[in-house]
């Protein structure tokens, strides 16, 4: 039998590292269900929100804590980086092309300039308060495209550490969140019909789920029209990604690094992460229209399952504390952010609008 350079068996070696992943592994499934069981008692809180919730929660409980911190620590940081990008893939089963052209050229157009619109403005945002690294970019990122799933793209793409996706993880879920309070109850001020106010929802609101509890108390026709608005936005994950990958080989050659060869920062990322060409797959698959209903409902299950395990690992290393000594500038980037994509959602709506 083969041997590692520290003289372990291959086999034995992987084996001891599943030992150590799955406390923090069962932790996450745990978390996923209590999530969808809120969700389901309460559909106005979405699933993935709770989460985030949990794990910030875990995290900052005194007796939970020492647990979190020590024993499940090695899975739920996994599940933060490669469920993530699992969940992404799947995601990929919600989109379909013809519905996104559907919509009509004109208005993917729009849709596409509130995005890059989003994502210029909350950067320069970002640069302009100085915040830290990679913050602003994968606060753009999220803020613009899909919260959190894009937040996890990014910074693949930009080989960003994990510890630097938390606070922006935990601000768009928490924006988010606001929005399914506060957005509702503009319907009536801004004189906005279902139809519009579910395109309104999609175009601005920031995870998936969040946007299915925001645009549903307006009633079917908002709902179906905010899903179709959102998942544009998602389809355009790929695109930025792809730009992000680039932008990380070119900084690469300007510092005199071989993006070819690994050094002692270890390998730059391929110029389109594997799991993006898997989310740009399931949509071509999605888009073919051989899966039956009940295929997609298992994809939409095991999204739900693989998102919510890594947004409960990301949520489980936030600490309250430190997000409030040092995160008040990023809080008021997030939400600048979020008016600012709330004006230019309202914006592309009268646009849209006949």
């Amino acid at each position: 039998m083969g041997k590692t350079l520290t003289g372990v068996p291959p086999r034995e070696k992987s084996s001891r590292v599943w030992v150590r992943l799955l406390p923090g592994l069962g932790a996450c499934v745990v978390a996923v269900l209590i999530s969808l069981g809120v969700h389901s008692l309460v559909p106005s809180l979405p699933a993935m929100t709770v989460a985030v919730a949990l794990g910030i929660l875990s995290a900052n409980l005194p007796k939970v804590r020492t647990y979190i911190r020590g024993p499940l620590r090695p899975g739920l940081t996994f599940a933060a980086k490669r469920l993530m990008r699992a969940g992404i893939v799947v995601l990929g089963l919600k989109l379909s092309v013809v519905d996104v052209l559907g919509l009509g050229w004109a208005a993917f157009g729009i849709i596409s300039a509130v995005v890059i619109l989003a994502f210029a403005g909350t950067y320069l945002l970002g640069r302009l308060f100085r915040l830290p690294g990679e913050t602003p970019l994968l606060l753009a990122a999220g803020f613009s495209i899909c919260g959190a799933s894009a937040i996890g793209a990014m910074a693949a793409a930009r080989r960003a550490r994990h510890a630097d996706t938390v606070m922006p993880v935990a601000l768009v879920t928490l924006c988010g969140t606001l929005a399914i309070g506060v957005l509702p109850l503009l319907i009536g001020p801004l004189a906005l019909d279902p139809i519009q106010f579910g395109q309104w929802a999609g175009a601005s609101v920031h995870d998936v789920g969040q946007v299915v509890a925001t645009a549903q108390v307006a009633g079917p026709a908002a709902l179906a029209a905010a899903l179709v608005i959102k998942l544009t936005r998602v389809l355009l994950l790929a695109p930025i990604v792809f730009l992000a990958g680039m932008g990380t080989r070119r900084s690469a050659r300007r510092q005199g690094q071989n993006p070819e060869n690994e050094v002692e920062s270890g390998p730059l990322p391929p110029l389109v992460p594997l799991f993006i060409i898997g989310f740009v797959a399931m949509i071509g698959i999605r888009s073919l229209g051989i899966l039956n209903p009940d295929m997609l409902q298992i994809g939409s299950i095991v999204q739900d399952v693989l998102l919510g395990s890594a947004l409960f690992g990301l949520g489980s290393a936030v600490s309250i504390r430190d997000l409030l000594s040092s995160g008040l500038r990023g809080s008021l980037v997030a939400l600048l952010s979020w008016i600012l994509i709330a004006a230019l959602g309202y914006g592309a709506v009268l646009l849209i609008a006949p």
